[in-house]
């Protein structure tokens, strides 16, 4: 396991009402990932989901007005109903680890660690996203961009929040 790199990881935690097991299942399998994973306004085509440690998860966004990226995770621990821990970063659509289309000076990979604790009847996630690797000018430009990241998970884990409603 790497160490968090704590003066530029990103966290975020959100509590769902829903029961932990249907939150972990919604995280991990296909059917419901390409419902309500990436950002606000995108579709998701899921390519491959392996959820077990060294499985991918490779997905395609899709954006208005026919824009898409590719992404994907390597799952390094799949501990059920509790934690999540993947390597997260752009693809290529052959599922090859590529740069970030849009800033090409930010980190290649996160190491993405989820822990999920059930609360009454919900489950408060939480998140921490630390950089792999990566340089001086990515490092900075990742705490930069942190405030829009809180922005970006929110929009996500909204849309999120909306699916549980729906399959609870």
């Amino acid at each position: 396991m790497i160490n968090p790199d704590t003066d530029v990881d990103f966290h975020i935690t959100r509590t769902f009402n829903a029961p932990r097991e249907l939150v972990f299942k919604t995280m991990t399998e296909t059917a419901h990932l390409q419902h309500w994973w990436g950002p606000k306004g995108c579709r998701i085509a899921v390519a491959r989901n392996e959820p077990q440690p060294g499985g991918i998860f490779h997905y395609c966004m899709q954006f208005p007005g026919g824009m898409t990226m590719w992404g994907r995770f390597v799952y390094r621990e799949v501990v059920a109903p509790e934690r999540l821990v993947y390597v997260n970063g752009f693809a290529d659509a052959d599922g090859n680890a590529a740069p970030n289309p849009m800033s090409p000076d930010w980190p290649m990979e996160m190491l993405i660690m989820v822990t999920l604790t059930e609360q009454g009847g919900k489950t408060v996630l939480k998140l921490v996203s630390t950089p792999i690797n990566a340089t001086e000018l990515e490092r900075a430009n990742l705490l930069a961009a942190h405030a829009s990241m809180q922005g970006g998970f929110g929009g996500m884990y909204d849309q999120y929040e909306e699916y549980l409603a729906k399959v609870a």
